[in-house]
């Protein structure tokens, strides 16, 4: 029985068709049957892409690929963590072949203790027999209890196994402490659009990806970037099918060339036997993307007019209390991939320009949506923005405040700031007192209400009012509050 050559094999690659990939009899054998995001894969450390701070020469993971079964040096377990898609499973067999090595695959889904204590009899007979050492990949290790996670430390102690464990979830709260000293603690950053955009080059080039058949436009290739939602695997699965629609549209590209009559002279000859010799690659639209992804083509240039358009669209609706044009707004710059971070600080901008002391619980909610999409990310960094802009849109509005801190401002530009009162003034450092600094300062819990009548403003704003609240939400009770209390200031 022969053994199907997979993405791990050591042997030569398959060699994969060009135009003609779908259904192409070349494409029977081997390797040409898998999914373009299996046979792109990275299978040495060099082809990993967007992990630059953990791949770099001499680090302790480069350092993990490159030890071989008896060198000790380097063959430290690891805890790779970071959101789905970002690559650990791929590490976890980069790592598997180096030379020596036995590598052995389980889940913490479905694993138990009696399968970690199998592995590492297994592991103790490998050492002892084949001198091989055993890098034992545990995916989804947060999913371990803590007495299943104690099985693994005297075989991760003694390095009778490699452990590479995987996780999505904080190792801190999800990997007991022993575990979690005996090993190194790797974060893997989720991919960003280069990241991404290098992968689709080399798939379109790659022997192993599209051989140099098809052409990405440069508005296909952003609008996959944009929609991969940082997922190499969802990229590369939306190229994949786009070229097959490619392919059977047959659009291919054109290229001006010089002396294009002398040259079709020249070559006449040479290129009637063999037609396909310089057949112009098929050019993958936006079209065909947006047709392989089932996503509707948007137009927004997150550094041109329609992110500054539709941005201000966005705060405009919320300011107008019009909840569905907000999360309209809202969508758009989420399906078109804008910075989630952004969006939440145009939200907290808003909450306390265009809410302010109507709603005072508006800008608090803000601040605890920007802090979760900061937390969990996309796209489930959605669903509080979607809270946050639901509640900003239907809360009652006032600009009160920052009206009046502009004024304030204004005025101390102006000139208008004027000396502190003495009385305010401190009156702890030395010669303070002799100064008259404090004197005649009235503390206000010593008075009815804990108000005291004085003057806090300088002289040359003398009962000057900055603060005027509206009549909507809280400032309408706030605005009987502020009456009462200037009443007690100045009577």
């Amino acid at each position: 029985m022969t053994q199907e050559p997979n993405l791990f094999s050591d042997g030569p690659d398959q060699e994969t068709p060009g135009p003609g990939f779908a259904g192409s009899s070349s494409a029977a054998t081997g390797r040409a049957l898998d999914p373009l995001a299996v046979r792109m894969r990275p299978r040495t450390i060099a082809e990993v892409v967007g992990q630059e701070h953990l791949t770099f020469p001499g680090s302790p993971l480069n350092q993990l690929v490159e030890a071989s079964g008896g060198d000790r040096a380097g063959a430290s377990s690891v805890i790779l963590w970071g959101p789905p898609g970002v690559g650990k499973t791929t590490l976890a067999h980069v790592i598997s072949h180096a030379p020596g090595r036995t590598f052995v695959e389980l889940s913490a889904i479905t694993a138990g203790v009696k399968d970690v204590r199998q592995v590492i009899e297994n592991a103790r007979r490998e050492r002892e027999m084949y001198q091989r050492t055993t890098v034992l990949f545990l995916d989804e290790i947060h999913r371990f209890s803590k007495a299943q996670q104690d099985a693994l430390l005297p075989a991760v102690e003694n390095r009778l196994v490699v452990l590479v464990a995987a996780t999505t979830e904080n190792p801190s709260f999800s990997v007991i402490s022993p575990l979690l000293s005996r090993s190194l603690l790797l974060t893997l950053r989720p991919l960003d659009d280069d990241a991404i955009g290098r992968l689709l080059d080399r798939a379109i080039a790659s022997e192993r990806g599209l051989a140099g058949g098809f052409e990405l436009s440069p508005e296909a290739k952003d609008f996959i970037v944009r929609i991969a939602g940082a997922d190499a695997r969802r990229s590369l699965t939306i190229l994949e099918a786009a070229a097959g629609i490619a392919s059977a549209q047959g659009e291919t590209v054109q290229r001006a060339s010089e002396n294009d009559g002398a040259a079709e002279t020249e070559d006449d000859d040479e290129t009637d036997g063999d037609e396909t010799a310089d057949a112009a690659p098929i050019l993958i639209t936006e079209g065909a993307c947006a047709e392989a992804s089932s996503e509707t083509v948007l137009r927004y240039d997150r550094n041109g007019d329609q992110h500054y358009d539709v941005v201000s669209a966005f705060i405009k609706s919320i300011r107008g209390s019009d909840v569905d044009a907000a999360l309209h707004y809202l969508a758009r710059m989420i399906v078109a991939g804008e910075d989630p971070r952004f969006i939440a600080r145009r939200v907290v901008i808003s909450a306390a320009e265009d809410i302010g002391m109507a709603d005072p619980q508006a800008l608090p909610i803000a601040v605890a949506a920007s802090t979760a999409v900061q937390n969990i990310g996309m796209p489930e960094g959605r669903i509080p923005l979607a809270e946050a802009v639901t509640y900003l849109a239907m809360a009652p509005k006032s600009n009160a405040s920052y009206r009046a801190l502009d004024a304030a401002i204004a005025d101390v530009k102006n000139g208008l700031a004027g000396q502190v009162p003495d009385h305010l003034r401190d009156a702890h450092y030395p010669g303070a007192k002799e100064l008259g600094h404090g004197e005649g300062y009235k503390y206000s819990h010593d008075y009815p209400h804990g108000v005291a009548d004085q003057e806090y403003l300088p002289e040359t704003l003398r009962n000057k009012r900055y603060y005027d609240p509206s009549g909507n939400g809280m400032e309408r009770t706030m605005g009987e509050r502020l009456e009462s209390l200037r009443r007690l200031l100045r009577p």
